[in-house]
């Protein structure tokens, strides 16, 4: 009993920390069905927010590279289940306004990471940052297809949930 009240303290006042008002350059909005929020009906993240979640770093071949590529930054599920998303229809969305769909079930069942390090350095935006959206392809062979690598959006700024 002890160690799940323990739990339960330490989720909420992770959730609570990582929604603290921002104070910098916001990098990244999510906006819909989120709830907390910490701008008025949005939950904004800067890079130093995101840098306090739990970091994940893999390296894998990327159709953008010629050699595998180090990636590191927090889970996409983690920032989410941070702005209270539980499921629903994701839409990432780009710095130019490009647009790609995600099912929530691709980051219930893989590790998709919010890159916001390429080789232990931070991307700008001729780099593909300063977030993107990866995939560990390497790691599961169904994931290297078109319609994953579709899903890998760079330039990551906005998430829309529905």
């Amino acid at each position: 009993m002890k160690r799940a009240l323990w739990f339960a303290i330490c989720c909420f006042c992770g959730s609570v920390f990582a929604l603290e008002i921002p104070n910098g350059v916001v990098v990244l909005t999510i906006y819909g069905s989120v709830s907390p929020s910490n701008q008025g009906k949005v939950t904004v993240f800067t890079m130093d927010q995101l840098t306090k979640f739990p970091q994940t770093t893999f390296t894998t071949q990327t159709p953008w590279y010629d050699k595998p590529v180090k990636f590191t930054g927090p889970l996409l599920k983690d920032v989410l289940a941070a702005a209270g998303v539980k499921g629903g229809d994701i839409t990432l969305v780009a710095l130019n306004d490009y647009r790609v769909e995600m099912p929530y079930s691709d980051v219930t069942r893989y590790p998709v990471l919010l890159a916001r390090l390429m080789n232990n350095k931070p991307m700008t935006i001729r780099e593909k940052g300063p977030l993107f959206v990866v995939y560990p392809y390497d790691k599961h062979a169904e994931l290297k297809k078109d319609l994953y690598y579709t899903r890998s959006i760079w330039q990551l700024s906005k998430i829309h949930m529905q």
